[in-house]
């Protein structure tokens, strides 16, 4: 089977990908009328990058055995993965409409038992990167060449199990993990770095043995450039890629919203929203 990636071969833009995440985004939202919306809005550019650049995956088959695994640690981030997983073709368009309901394949927080592509359970926060180190274990007594990726919040760092699972990636040198975090700076009770302050995050990575890049993660050219690096680094240990991202990115009337972990969007922001992520395709 081929060593690259499904989407090799794709001429159309990691910018025009990120685009058509989070207009699949804002639509389910709109369904909702709510939801974690500037936080996908944020991250669509990462996902962009980490699908349609990086990953190894066949969308007719999310369960082959020679993908790169993607864990979506921040359960409730589920609505951006699957507006990825939808432009990936992992997920049927047509199935967008349902978000939330309760015969969905897409229910608001991520559940893999129900959802083609969704690797792992991410309810309670903390637990993604530990899990991630398990399956990576576990390649590496399989011999397998797979990656695993693993996104996680600014808020999991509040959590002393991400911390355990980071100190035993790198005691296990895992050279197949690449980690994710998302700094968007704003979680449920608030600034992030006001409810635990985190910073310099950095070098706690570099004392936990991780090889460690940090980038604007609305900025494609550098987030390509960063999982590139952390991806074809050399040393024995497990790579970690810090993403400052903003959230509402692409969409000025919610990235101006002070508080905007959950967003409830009045009927006719929804149709202004998608307006404007027209409006700006392709910049």
């Amino acid at each position: 089977m081929s060593a690259e990636p499904s989407h090799a071969g794709s001429n159309v833009s990691l910018r025009e990908r990120a685009y058509r995440i989070r207009r699949n985004a804002v639509l389910m939202g709109e369904v909702q009328g709510q939801g974690y919306i500037a936080q996908a809005l944020g991250i669509s550019d990462v996902l962009a990058v980490s699908y349609f650049h990086a990953l190894r995956y066949k969308p007719e088959d999310p369960e082959w055995e020679g993908r790169d695994r993607f864990c979506l640690s921040i359960g409730h981030y589920a609505i951006a993965l699957y507006a990825a997983l939808i432009e990936a073709g992992i997920l049927p368009e047509d199935e967008l409409t349902s978000y939330g309901g309760d015969d969905s394949r897409l229910p608001m927080s991520g559940m893999a038992a129900y959802t083609p592509g969704m690797e792992i359970t991410g309810g309670s926060l903390g637990h993604g990167l530990g899990i991630a180190v398990g399956m990576a274990l576990g390649l590496k007594r399989k011999q397998s060449g797979s990656f695993v990726y693993n996104l996680f919040s600014d808020g999991e760092l509040n959590e002393g199990s991400t911390w355990e699972a980071a100190m035993s990636a790198g005691s296990h040198r895992l050279d197949n993990l690449i980690g994710i975090v998302d700094v968007n700076g704003m979680q449920a009770d608030g600034a992030s770095r006001g409810v635990l302050d985190f910073e310099p995050l950095a070098p706690k990575f570099e004392a936990f043995n991780w090889f460690v890049q940090r980038v604007d993660g609305n900025d494609i050219e550098a987030v390509v450039a960063a999982f590139d690096a952390a991806r074809n680094h050399k040393g024995p240990q497990p790579r970690i890629v810090i993403c400052d991202t903003r959230m509402g990115k692409g969409v000025p009337f919610l990235e101006q919203r002070e508080r905007n972990h959950f967003l409830r969007v009045e009927p006719d922001e929804w149709q202004q929203a998608l307006t404007i992520l027209d409006e700006g395709r392709g910049q």
